[in-house]
């Protein structure tokens, strides 16, 4: 392996490993590049960088999430010319010996499959350091025309728009999202929804929910859709559709289907799907098989347990 000389991540960094390493390959790239971050103990975060001659030419990170506390997560990025080399592979060993008694030392990641990317590297990598698939997550474009629009009736099912700081949307949030990441033992909570999905500085611009019967009824939310501003102006627009997850699946199939359906009525919408939302995943399936929804990436998340 090439001499380098291993440091903690300084001001500046950020620029001189952009140079380095060039656009990001995609958005999930683009967004695991801000884990870059100074050492911190509350909560727990280390970062190195690995210098070629004073060079920065690579970095690894670990951080714990209060939202995941089971795994640490874990980034690491190499220019090309270092790749192949041992860089990555250092600085994980590193990262580990770094690692406190009594803080978790399971590790997660994740890497990215696009049109344009290969991610044969990243996987192989990962399966070197003992990581294995707990989930995999789609980013798919819904086209218009694709499903029937819902019937809605006065004392039946019910469209509304409500408030992104609603405290029953927020608690059926937190709700939704502990119960679709049980493969990740999530902490969600009202605080942290609030910041984390339905914030203004998180680019959530409205909510939709679907009621058995009007609210005034005592109607109950099945289904709600969070559309955020998307990346560029002519992109899709980005929507989180969740649900009660009281409901079963088969209670749950027609609301879902529907909200899909007016989301989709004229413009297309982008979604990301996981395995954990088996009625979702199998409806996108079903469209993508009639063309009226495209694939763009496919995310594999691994850890070490």
């Amino acid at each position: 392996m090439v001499e380098l000389e291993f440091r903690p991540w300084r001001d500046g960094d950020d620029l001189a490993l952009l140079e380095i390493f060039g656009d990001p390959a995609s958005p999930h790239a683009h967004q695991d590049r801000t884990m870059f971050r100074a050492d911190s103990d509350a909560p727990f975060g280390r970062c190195l960088v690995a210098t070629d001659q004073g060079i920065a030419v690579a970095a690894g990170v670990v951080f714990a999430s209060t939202l995941h506390p089971r795994r640490l997560w874990l980034y690491v990025e190499v220019a090309r010319e270092h790749r192949r080399t041992g860089v990555a592979t250092e600085l994980v060993e590193r990262l580990r010996a770094l690692v406190p008694a009594g803080q978790t030392t399971e590790l997660k990641s994740r890497y990215t499959r696009t049109a344009g990317t290969d991610a044969a590297a990243a996987a192989g990598f990962c399966e070197s350091l003992g990581m294995t698939q707990i989930q995999v997550a789609r980013d798919v474009i819904v086209e218009p025309g694709g499903l029937a629009l819902p019937v809605f009736e006065d004392d039946g099912l019910t469209l509304e728009d409500i408030a992104t700081g609603s405290v029953e949307l927020t608690k059926l949030v937190v709700e939704f999202y502990n119960a679709t990441h049980q493969w990740d033992d999530a902490e969600m909570t009202l605080g942290s929804a609030q910041k984390m999905l339905l914030d203004d500085a998180t680019g959530a611009q409205g909510v939709v929910v679907f009621r058995d019967k009007p609210k005034a009824q005592g109607g109950k939310i099945l289904t709600f859709a969070i559309s955020y501003t998307p990346a560029r102006v002519d992109a899709p627009a980005d929507v989180l559709l969740g649900w009660n997850p009281e409901l079963g699946e088969e209670e749950s199939a027609e609301p879902i289907r529907g909200m899909l359906a007016m989301l989709a009525h004229q413009y297309p919408v982008k979604l990301e799907v996981d395995e954990s939302m088996f009625v979702l995943s199998s409806l996108v399936d079903a469209l993508i098989s009639a063309d009226h929804a495209t694939v763009i990436s496919t995310t594999t998340i691994v850890a070490t347990a």
